[in-house]
C-alpha cells in the first residue's frame, strides 16, 4: 500500500498513473492487489491493535526516557507493569523492534568503555537475535 500511495501521482506521458495501473504492474510481477482491496484498506478504521500500540508506543518511550535510555524491553515491561499497564513483555519488545529503542550500556554513555568489566545483553534491531558484549571488549558474539 506505500508503494501504491507513493507512487499513484506520479506524472507519466503528462497523465498521473493512479492506483489502477500500478495494481496491473504490480500484478504481471507476481503480486496481486486488486484495486478494490487498496481503496478498501485506505478507508477502513484503524483496528483495535493498532489504537493499542500507539497508546502502548507512548508509554514505552516515556518510560525508556525517564530511564535515560538504559532500559530494555525487560525492564521496561516491568516498569508498566508497576504502573498497571496491562501488556505482555512480547508486545513491549515488538514495539520497541518497531521504534528502535534499545537500551544503552551505561559505560558506553559515561565513556567508559573498556574500563568496566562484566558482560550486556542487548537486543539488535539489525539482526532482530540476543547477542552478549562485553564492555571490555568491542567484540560481539551472536547467542540467538
Amino acid at each position: 500500500m506505500a508503494y501504491i500511495d507513493a507512487h499513484r501521482h506520479d506524472v507519466v506521458d503528462e497523465r498521473e498513473v493512479g492506483v489502477e495501473p500500478i495494481c496491473a504492474v504490480l500484478k504481471d510481477a507476481g503480486v496481486q492487489i486488486a484495486p478494490s482491496s487498496y481503496y478498501a484498506a485506505k478507508t477502513r478504521p484503524p483496528s483495535a491493535r493498532a489504537l493499542r500500540d500507539v497508546e502502548l508506543t507512548e508509554l514505552i518511550g516515556q518510560v525508556h526516557r525517564e530511564n535515560l535510555g538504559v532500559y530494555g524491553a525487560r525492564k521496561v515491561h516491568r516498569q508498566l507493569v508497576r504502573q498497571d499497564v496491562d501488556v505482555a513483555r512480547c508486545t513491549v519488545e515488538r514495539l520497541m523492534r518497531a521504534g528502535l529503542l534499545q537500551h544503552q550500556v551505561a559505560s558506553d554513555r559515561a565513556g567508559l568503555r573498556g574500563r568496566l568489566g562484566g558482560w550486556m545483553s542487548w537486543s539488535s534491531p539489525i539482526h532482530g537475535s540476543s547477542a552478549r558484549m562485553s564492555c571490555a571488549s568491542p567484540a560481539v558474539v551472536n547467542l540467538g
